[in-house]
């Protein structure tokens, strides 16, 4: 979840910031030193396994040991340590992993339950939209190790075989078969949507010819709401489900009391010229980051349980500043999305993409974007508020963008 990679990029700048005294020129110079293990994923299958570790600079891999296929594997990535020492368990061929720091270098150590050789690996730089390193390594399992586990067995110690010294590149025929692998393991876990329609109860809105601004932002909320737990992929919860008024700062409480990984806020704008028409999608703007900011630092009723270890206030601002830019980088990203997707079924506002100040964007750790699905003020746009069938062809639009936002955080990128 959002919330959790950024926390564990906070806790692993607080040791940096923290071990260099509190200096923030300290920690510039340290973090371009070496690289940072951001992330370790597994991807099993039943005679195959990737592990994929996700860096912020460039590093090198390399086995402790070489020689005869094995079921504990250690490699070192050369100047780089893990942003928190972690560990984690997987289904399938690779059972166990473990990362710790080791004078200039990380350490990771592998338990799979059969033994294994290592198949390929590789490194890919950042690309379309991806801003980590990944290391990618495929292990298989060894000629006549059994297909089934071996009972009661434990991890050996036996070294691996030897590997190229250099990676290569993946073929096309990797890339068929590895995105097929991918496919077939995609994770299960679903991720939380909330979905926050605009107004209601005493506050109407806006309002059209014909209708309220509260009334359509619901019918938007629940038609997404549908769409979205049709796919089975996500977890959705609303702000509201009726007409009731809820106080903007409960919306962003909601969010970050269910860890959501995406915060859409559904609204239709209003002006005194009629003429003017079209969709617009806002994020947070460097003013609504620096109001977040001094809520989070004066610990305000609403953001009082957001992490931050340091002691000294300086230290905690560099770290807030870390999480508040990751999540802006995941916010603008599916806002780019969003607007790709309506482009084709609603006409868009000649500046489509703005940035404001809203209350309801300032959360500091999930990503979020305010949906202004038309202006109710226009016959043209209010009609299609109303309409049944525009707002599904909208609600399209919205999911398709969500579905495209999360594939591309998770994917395996073969490129």
């Amino acid at each position: 979840m959002a919330r959790t990679v950024n926390a564990r990029i906070v806790i692993w700048a607080a040791a940096a910031l923290i071990a260099t005294a509190g200096a923030a020129a300290a920690a510039v110079v340290y973090t371009q030193a070496a690289s940072a293990l951001l992330r370790v994923r597994v991807g099993n299958g039943a005679g195959e396994s990737r592990l994929v570790m996700e860096l912020d600079q460039p590093s090198t891999a390399r086995f402790d040991s070489e020689g005869a296929p094995s079921r504990r594997l250690s490699l070192t990535l050369s100047h780089a340590r893990p942003q928190t020492e972690a560990q984690g368990d997987a289904q399938g061929l690779l059972r166990h992993w473990k990362t710790a720091s080791a004078a200039d270098s990380a350490e990771v150590t592998l338990d799979f339950d059969r033994p294994v050789v290592v198949k390929r690996r590789f490194l890919l730089p950042p690309d379309d939209g991806i801003k980590v390193y990944r290391y990618v390594i495929d292990f298989g399992l060894a000629d006549g190790a059994a297909t089934d586990p071996v009972p009661g067995a434990e991890p050996g110690a036996a070294p691996v075989t030897p590997l190229a010294k250099t990676p290569h590149a993946p073929t096309k025929a990797d890339k068929a078969a590895l995105a097929a692998f991918a496919e077939r393991n995609k994770p299960v876990q679903r991720k939380v949507i909330v979905i926050d329609a605009g107004h209601g109860g005493k506050d109407p809105g806006a309002s059209g010819g014909d209708s309220r601004e509260k009334d359509v932002t619901l019918a938007a909320a629940k038609a997404l709401r549908e769409r979205l737990i049709a796919t089975g992929r996500y977890q959705v919860i609303m702000t509201r489900a009726d007409d009731v008024f809820i106080p903007l700062e409960q919306r962003v409480q909601i969010a970050r009391r269910e860890n959501a990984d995406l915060f859409i806020s559904l609204h239709a704008d209003s002006i005194p010229d009629s003429s003017l028409h079209g969709a617009t999608v806002y994020t947070l703007s460097e003013k609504g980051v620096d109001r977040a900011a001094r809520k989070v630092m004066t610990r305000s009723d609403w953001f009082a349980d957001v992490d931050l270890p340091g002691h000294d206030p300086a230290v905690n601002r560099i770290l807030l500043d870390l999480t508040q830019r990751e999540t802006t980088n995941q916010s603008t990203g599916f806002a780019n999305l969003l607007l790709d997707r309506l482009g084709g079924r609603v006409d868009l506002l000649r500046r489509s993409h703005r940035d404001a100040n809203y209350v309801v964007l300032l959360a500091p750790d999930v990503p979020a974007v305010l949906l202004e699905m038309g202006f109710i003020s226009n016959p043209l746009d209010e009609k299609r508020l109303t309409s049944p069938d525009a707002r599904a062809d909208l609600v399209d639009g919205v999911a398709e963008a969500i579905d495209a936002y999360f594939t591309r955080q998770t994917r395996i990128a073969l490129r």
